[in-house]
This record gives structure tokens, sequence and C-alpha cells, in this order.
């Protein structure tokens, strides 16, 4: 099955790349290696505001976390052409805007990393990771994701 026909089997429709809000590109390709941005939570278009622990529970952020995945996916594929010249998703890197007492992080991080693995397959979409608990993020966004990934 290809990428496309997975996108399609999960409804997921990928957006165009988002306007950085400030000075920065949303992808730098450096060798094989392509680099996106950190990309925020947004539901409606606007930053869907939040912090896990305080006033949003876990799943609903990691259903954040997922909505962010679809976004760097999209971004992905504006920066590759077609998604079938990913060789594999290398490292997500997630900020979680978070109580000091919250600790379900990775949890929230699942969102974005369990939809990897589905669109790309276990072997392609596997991925490196990384998880941390911030005071604030960019306009009160509740999840901020950054991707690496390797292409043909």
């Amino acid at each position: 099955m290809t990428i496309a026909q997975r996108l399609a089997e999960l409804g997921i429709e990928l957006p165009p790349v988002a306007v950085p809000a400030a000075a920065y590109v949303p992808f730098v390709q450096s060798g094989n290696l392509l680099f996106l941005s950190g990309h925020i939570a947004r539901q409606a278009g606007k930053p869907l505001v939040g912090q896990l622990g305080t006033d949003m529970a876990t799943e609903a952020g990691k259903a954040a976390a997922r909505a962010v995945a679809i976004d760097l996916l999209g971004t992905l594929q504006a920066a590759v052409s077609d998604l079938e010249r990913v060789r594999r998703i290398v490292k997500l890197l997630s900020l979680v805007n978070s109580s000091g007492t919250y600790t379900e992080h990775h949890l929230v991080t699942n969102g974005a990393s369990e939809l990897m693995v589905q669109v790309f397959g276990a072997e392609r979409g596997a991925h490196a990771r990384s998880a941390f608990g911030v005071a604030q993020l960019p306009m009160g966004a509740c999840v901020e994701i950054e991707l690496i990934a390797e292409v043909q």
C-alpha cells in the first residue's frame, strides 16, 4: 500500500505548509536529512491553547499531537513533493505545555508517534524521540513538535 493510500484509508487530507510566525523557514534540507521547524497544535486555524495537567487532559493532548503530526506531514510533502521519497522518520522532538506536576508527556507525544508508524509503517515510521514538559509555548499552544526525516 502506498503512503497516499494509507492517508486516504485514515481519512487524512494533508494541509498546505503553514506560514512561519517568525523569522524562520518551514524546513531545511542538509544532505539526506530534512529538518522541519516546530509546528504548534491548531484548531480551526488558530492555536489550540491549553496546559496539560491544568486545563487539558492527556487524551486531548494526544489528539492535539496527532493533529500536529498531520500538519508536519503536509510540510514534509511540500518539501519532498512525494512522501514515497521519505526513507525514514528519524526523530521527533515534542514540547508539551504542562504544569510542574504533569508527568504524561510521553503519552501526549504518542499521538504523533503512532501516526508516523501508521502512515510510513514500522520500518520507516519508527523513530527516536524526546518529549519535554515546558512552562509555555508560542501563543499558548498546548503542544509543539519538530521532525527530522531521511529522504532520497
